[in-house]
Formats: C-alpha cells, structure tokens, sequence
C-alpha cells in the first residue's frame, strides 16, 4: 500500500485570490481567464479545483468568436448560465463543444491597466437557476479583488501554454484512523486509486499497481493519464470530465495493452476522485480490436463530430480553419502537429501548421504531388486516408520519410470535396501511436467536413481580397495636406460578411484657407454598396470643387442619385472649413451629429439639424446649415453609425460616451486619438457595421 502526502503549493497572490473566490461563492471550482494585448485570445491563467488537463479543450478560446466569456469581457457585464439547456439557447456552438450538466458565471474583471479578463465559477448542476443577490454581490466582491491583483502586476500577464493548478482549500483532518482505512482498502481483492482536485493520485493500493500494470511508486503524484499513455485518449477524459461536473457515478472499460480489458468505476465529490478497478470478466475474442484504448460510447463519439462541426461552421478564412485544426482538433485526438495543404498544379501547396519547424515546412513546400515520392500525394490520389503507427511502418512505403522530422506517428487525412482532392491534413506524433477503428472512424468524416470548410475558406478569401482591391480603390490613398489643418483617418470594415462595405470619406481641398470634409455611409454592405458608395464620393468632391454651398452640395448629389435610379438610401454629412474666418458650416443628410472638443477638452456632439437622406426620391430636399467657430486646437470628429451602434444601447449614450473618451484624451496626437477611438469601440462591441472616422485640427499655422 501507499500514498501520497499533500505537496506544498507555492502561494501566489492570484492563486489564492481565485481560491478565495471559489470558497466565497461556494462554487465548486474556478478559472481565471486574460485577454492578450492583440485582443484576439483568451487564454487560461489558473484554474481552481479541476485538473488542467481535463480542461485542456478550454485553455485558449478564440476572442472572436461568440461565446459567455467572450461576451462578458466584451459587454463588460456577467453571463450566468443556469444549466446546459440555457447554454444551448444562448450560445449554441459552447454548447456543442460542453456536453457536461453544469451551472455556471463568467464576470468580467475590470479596471486593470495592462489587460482586460474574466472570472470563471462553475458550481454544481442541482443548484438553483437563479442567482440571488447575495450570490451577485459576492461574485462582484472576488472579481474585484482578482483584478486588484492582477493590476499590480508590472506588466500584462503573459498566457501561458498550460495554466496552474490551484487547490480550493486545504482538507480537513478526518475523526477516523487513516491507518485502518488504509488497511481496510488494502484487504480488498479490487484496485482502488484516489485522485485530488487536481487529477493527481494520491493513494494506490496494491492490487490497482498490479492491475495497472506499474508500481506504486511510479504512479503516485502524477495523472493516470500521464503514467499510463494508454489512458490518454478521448474517451477517458470524456468520461472523467463528467464524472467531474455531474458527479456521477461513471464506468467505462479499458484495455491495457496487449490484452487486458479493465473495468473502472469513477465516483466523485467535492474532494476528489475515487476509481475501482476490476478486471473485465465478459468474454472478449481473441485478436479483437478494441473499439478505442478506453471504449467510447457512441453518444461520445457523436458529441465530438458535433462539436467540431459546430466550429467548422463558423471558421471564416482559410486562417480560421487553420487555427480551429490546431487550437481545436489536434487537443482532442492528442496529436502534436499538424500540416495542411492545398493541391495546386500538381504541386502541394503548404497553407498551415503549427508543431514544425519552418525550415522542415519550406522542404515540403511546393513537392509534387506524385503518389510514389510522398504520402500526401499517395492520400491525395486514392482519396484513402493513411495511418502510420510508428516510424518503421512509414519507413517501408518511404524510406526516407521518417529522418524528415522528430514525428514518431502520422495520420494523412485527403480533404475531398465535392469528390475531388482539395489538399491534405496531416496529424503528426511525438510518439509511436495506434490509430484504433474509433478514432478512424471519427478522422475519416471529419476530413470531409474540413474539406467543405477548407474549399468555403478559400472561396471567401478570394472574395475578400477582391472586395478589399476595390474598397482600396475607392477610398482615397492618401489625404491631401492643407496648411494649417491637421488630418487622421481610419476605415475599418465590418468583423462580419465579405469585409466590404459603404462608409467613405474624403477631405477636399477648395482654396488655400477652405477645404471641404465629407463622410458618409451608403446602405448596405456589398458590391453594390461599395461601388455607389465611389459614385456619391466623386459627386460630392465634383460639386464641392465647383463652389457650390454645403446644402447645394448635398441637393445636387441627392438629384444625381435619383438619376442613377440607385435604390438605396446614403447619409452624408458635409463640412465646409474656413481656416482664415476659423469657422465651420455644417450640412447633414441624415448623419449622427459630428463631435466637437475645444481647447480647454470639453467635448460633446454638435446640434446639426438634419435634412434627409441623400436618395430618397421625395422631391427636392433642403439641407439647413449649421455654422460653428472653429479655432486653433478645436478638434472636430466625423464619423460613421457603426462607430457608436451598440445592440440594446441607445445610441445617444454611446455618441455620449465617445464624446466623453474624446475629452479624456487630449494629450494624444491626431494619428494615435484615432486609434484609441476605433479601439475603444470595439472592446466593448464586436462591430458588425463598417466604422469610418475623419478628425479635423486646425492649428496655429492657419493664422499664419
């Protein structure tokens, strides 16, 4: 018999924050999450009363994606999810990929300088639907504290490639004699393994050494799935996650290679885990192959197709179906690396991988796709997917193959659609792997439904870059300088669609002390949108340079858009500046009200009366005027609906509230204010609208 004392944690004041939270909230375990500084990952710091490892699938989530934590950082509010249900209508691809009864919140953490994050809590599937508010308040009291700690870091915490475990609490000592519990277990005939919070083994008797086939000593203080490889599979961790989350008493059968199949039993509390194990008494026929290491239920199986595909359908860009097969897909089948390529003029054409060396990814690049030379071209030319346990099997079809990389197992995998061969997955090992039916039988159609979202994935970039050439070509390069006016623009396209859109600019230069500045937005978010969006921008810059007068200049276009019998509304709104007279006269068809900041940083949006959109076809619209002083260090802000449209948001409080950002930063130049504007706006939004912002700067050289 033996066991395994408590190892001493090294006290970090985030651990015990998360710690505290978790015992505050009487939740069952906890994580605490941060946003990189590009604002694209969430990734995993510490997580409290889970082993990591059976949380591996959500170390790292994509932040653009739509999920409960990503709407919490994003909407800076709490997401309470009462049960799987509610998870499933709220956020149906979270659902797919988390198939555990649970309930759980996820807070933001706010006001810490260098990085925005979350708080997870997970309590148990039985509690009731509702938080109370003492529950609230006391979720807001630790996600403060965590956030304390977190902002006195010097520097933005760095995600790491596998977070820390951190122990709830300390277990309390027992009344019974440990002693004779342990004689007690040592006696019976079955092998008992205890595991604590963090997956870790604790105690193995002397029977489950022997069943298990290693000595005590090599098991206690490590994972079952780390000292026996053969419990390192999906169907385990699947079975151990719900154990996990529903505590539930869970069975499942196992092989021990070559031929002993065991039965384990898992039963769970809020102090760990215990695991019988007896050896499989129904008969099993010689030479059978397994289902799986760990025989996987159907539904499993079924729920891990589900859950890849529900990803697959939201990957946009051959990069996002990249990242989904890394992030995503080489975790769940314990791969280590992964090629992708396309077949192009019999050439294979490498478009990601993660897990290579670069200098061994440029060999492969550019190879023929000839069946004798590679087992790419072999996976590709027979549609058949290729599985190679070890190297000496790759070595008698390719000799040379396995001195290639330090890989020990591979998996081609011909990504078909449509019937015809579009590229090549390749799953690749540290170590020497059997590939079992179960496995095949979940990489076989998931290779086509990678094929499917590869072969969209391509379609869309191509639209993509051919909607971005004529966005760029229809939108000014570059703005023109005017003496004394000090210029910053930005265009973003919608994070939704083919990235095109109707939003433009433009800044024309009239004489040398008057220049006209114009924005405006198009209806719509297509080719079509685009290419009247460069009509309406070449009217006004025509009208404009003709000297007509702001309101002339918006009723001229207007009637030129009748002619072109375009069918689509635009709001624009006009700004004709007077640099000599430091005066503005405005004229607005039915845009959001400019902001204007003066000297002394008082910002606020300007009362233009708006006429109607340009393109309505009722007659002759008029265009009030609007004239406003417009002196050396006053700053005036155009910009597009998509910058201050927020969902459920009035969107009087959010031209407010870029009014206030405005006033609060004065001290930056014009190039990085802009910056921080757009920036601003989409952490608190993921913008499905295109932005378009102009600020305008008269300095003192205009007295000049």
């Amino acid at each position: 018999m033996s066991g395994s004392g408590e190892q001493p944690e090294v006290a970090d004041p985030l651990g015990e924050a998360l710690a505290a939270a978790v015992r505050r909230t009487g939740a069952r375990s906890g994580g605490v999450y941060a946003l990189d500084p590009a604002e694209t990952t969430m990734g995993l710091l510490a997580l409290c009363g889970l082993p990591v490892d059976a949380f591996a699938p959500w170390w790292r989530m994509s932040f653009a994606i739509r999920g409960p934590a990503q709407d919490a950082v994003r909407h800076e509010q709490l997401v309470w999810v009462s049960s799987l249900e509610a998870l499933a209508r709220a956020y149906p691809r979270a659902a797919a990929t988390i198939p555990y009864q649970v309930a759980f919140a996820i807070v933001p953490l706010k006001q810490i300088r260098h990085c925005r994050g979350a708080l997870l809590l997970i309590w148990a599937p039985d509690r009731s639907p509702r938080l109370s508010r003492r529950e609230r308040g006391r979720i807001a009291v630790s996600a403060r504290r965590i956030a304390r700690v977190l902002d006195a870091e010097a520097a933005a915490p760095v995600i790491p490639d596998r977070p820390r475990f951190v122990h709830p609490h300390r277990a309390e000592p027992r009344p019974q004699s440990e002693l004779a519990a342990a004689d007690l277990v040592e006696r019976l005939p079955l092998g008992t393994l205890a595991l604590d919070l963090g997956g870790r083994i604790t105690y193995v008797n002397t029977a489950a050494a022997r069943l298990l086939g290693r000595p005590a000593k090599q098991l206690l203080g490590t994972e079952p799935w780390q000292a026996l490889p053969w419990l390192d599979n999906i169907a385990y961790m699947d079975a151990y996650r719900t154990a996990m989350s529903s505590r539930e008493h869970l069975a499942l059968t196992v092989l021990r290679p070559p031929d002993q199949w065991l039965d384990l039993r898992l039963h769970t509390d809020d102090s760990g885990t215990s695991i019988l194990i007896t050896p499989d008494q129904s008969s099993k026929p010689l030479g059978t192959q397994p289902a799986s290491p760990a025989s996987t239920p159907p539904a499993s199986r079924i729920h891990l197709l589900m859950a890849l595909t529900a990803a697959l359908t939201e990957a946009v860009g051959v990069q996002d179906v990249v990242d989904l097969i890394a992030d995503q897909i080489l975790p769940a089948f314990g791969a280590h690396g992964m090629i992708m390529s396309a077949a192009e003029a019999g050439r294979i054409q490498i478009i990601g991988s993660r897990g290579y060396d670069p200098a061994l990814i440029e060999q492969f690049d550019g190879l023929p796709t000839d069946a004798d030379l590679t087992p790419a071209g072999r996976a590709l030319a027979t549609g058949a997917s290729l599985f190679f346990a070890n190297r000496g099997e790759l070595a008698r079809l390719y000799p040379r193959a396995p001195q290639i990389s330090d890989k020990h197992a591979w998996a081609f995998l011909p990504l078909l659609s449509s019937g015809r061969p579009i590229g090549c997955l390749l799953l690749a090992y540290n170590r020497p792997h059997t590939f079992t039916a179960a496995e095949r039988s979940i990489l076989t159609p998931l290779a086509g439904l990678i094929a499917q979202a590869l072969d969209r994935a391509r379609l869309y970039d191509a639209k993509h870059n051919l909607a971005h050439a004529l966005q760029q070509t229809l939108l000014p390069h570059a703005l023109p300088t005017v003496a004394g006016l000090e210029v910053a623009a930005r265009y973003l396209p919608a994070s939704q669609g083919v990235n095109i859109g109707g939003d433009f600019y433009d800044l024309i230069r009239l004489t040398s002390t008057t220049a006209a500045a114009v924005i405006g937005d198009v209806q719509g978010h297509d080719m079509t949108a685009a290419a009247l969006m460069g009509q309406v921008r070449m009217a006004v810059h025509s009208h404009a340079t003709a000297g007509a007068a702001p309101d002339q200049v918006l009723t001229r276009t207007d009637r030129d858009l009748a002619d072109l019998h375009a069918s689509r509304f635009v709001s624009c709104l006009y700004a004709h500046l007077d640099l000599a007279r430091h005066q503005v006269t405005l004229a607005s068809a039915g845009h959001p009200p400019p902001l204007l900041r003066h000297p002394d940083k008082r910002a606020h949006p300007v009362d233009v009366r708006p006429g109607p959109p340009l393109g309505l076809g009722f007659g002759t619209p008029s265009y009030p005027l609007t004239t406003l002083p417009l002196g050396p260090e006053t700053l005036l802000a155009l910009y597009t609906d998509g910058l201050v449209e927020v969902p459920g948001t009035d969107i009087t409080q959010t031209i407010a509230d870029l009014a206030q950002h405005l006033s609060e930063s004065s001290d930056l130049p014009l190039h990085q204010l802009v910056d921080r504007l757009v920036r601003h706006t989409r952490r608190t939004n993921r913008h499905t609208d295109d932005i378009a912002l102009l600020l305008l700067q008269p300095n003192r050289l205009a007295d000049a």
